[in-house]
């Protein structure tokens, strides 16, 4: 079974599966001190607003990869979840790009607070007993690293990741920084913790054209994450999509998923400049453009059905 929000559901209803998106990226401290960016009510009934379109587009489930570091409120989602016909996938983890929160800083094996890893217990924590009260639990841990490396806070969490899922069998899925072919370092860590490389999803792999460094991470047997379609800026729409039917051509269907890496709402972007730079980071443009794009450039019905449906399906299924 795989837990949801609304709680655990058998692999074969999942269904086309986005696997990296947001629901809410948040931050709590600006809007206590300095608000007027958020409006809960209002957000509220935009998410689900945006979360029917996307059921409406074909999609059954989505991945939910705010963690600690990202505002995560289970919660909220909660009622979201409770007015739309999808299934919503939660995940534990921390997002940060070199180093632990302060909470974590002096705590832990020989630090001045000397004791278990916090963050592999924390992890644990919400994949096997829930998330806080909420009787929600992770389905997947999230961990990053970007253009800085792996710095020795990034190791941490890195290493606490791998452990919580050597620990329960939870898959793994990360953010990286593609340009820098960041997965590789990511890659070199879990195999030193024994994390089972199958189980893994190396995130924005979507924002290369490098196809040597796409292919050794499938080669080594993880999946990769082509998940910031919309993303234009980072990448051309033709691009990315010319990359997927590359890789689909020479038989990689089955260790790719597709995603958006978009949110209802985020306090990282003001949503009027969201809509103007990147009008197409929404969750239906991968029915709507992306999937036609790659029937035309040759992916067949059955690599779609593939990369949605089927390996989520897999990498989910604990």
């Amino acid at each position: 079974m795989i837990e949801t929000v609304r709680g655990p559901i058998p692999p074969e209803d999942l269904g086309p599966t986005l696997m990296h998106e947001h629901i809410f990226v948040l931050d709590r401290e600006i809007e206590a001190n300095y608000p007027g960016r958020w409006d809960q009510e209002e957000r509220l009934t935009d998410a689900v607003a945006k979360l029917r379109a996307a059921a409406a587009s074909g999609i059954r489930t989505i991945v939910d990869l705010t963690v600690l570091g990202l505002g995560r409120d289970v919660p909220l989602v909660q009622r979201v979840a409770a007015q739309v016909d999808l299934n919503i996938v939660v995940a534990t983890g921390l997002y940060a790009y070199d180093d632990v929160p302060m909470f974590f800083k002096f705590r832990g094996p020989g630090l001045l607070i000397d004791g278990p890893e916090l963050l592999t217990e924390f992890f644990v924590q919400d994949l096997t007993k829930g998330i806080a009260d909420t009787g929600v639990k992770a389905a997947i841990i999230k961990c990053a690293t970007d253009k800085a490396g792996v710095t020795p806070g990034v190791d941490r969490i890195l290493r606490a990741s791998a452990r919580a899922h050597v620990e329960t069998g939870a898959p793994i899925t990360t953010h990286t920084d593609a340009g820098t072919r960041r997965g590789l370092d990511q890659l070199a860590i879990f195999r030193e913790e024994g994390v089972d490389l199958s189980r893994v999803v190396i995130g924005h792999c979507g924002d290369t054209t490098d196809t040597d460094y796409l292919t050794e991470l499938m080669d080594a047997g993880c999946t990769i994450g082509m998940d910031r379609f919309g993303m234009d800026i980072l990448l051309p729409f033709d691009d990315r999509v010319d990359t997927v039917a590359r890789l689909c051509a020479r038989g990689y269907a089955e260790r790719m998923v597709l995603s958006h890496d978009a949110s209802c709402f985020t306090h990282n972007f003001d949503p009027a400049v969201k809509q103007r730079v990147m009008p197409h980071w929404v969750y239906t443009h991968l029915q709507q453009d992306v999937v036609p794009a790659l029937h035309a450039a040759g992916v067949s019905p059955a690599q779609i059905e593939q990369m949605l449906v089927h390996n989520p399906s897999r990498l989910l299924n604990r």
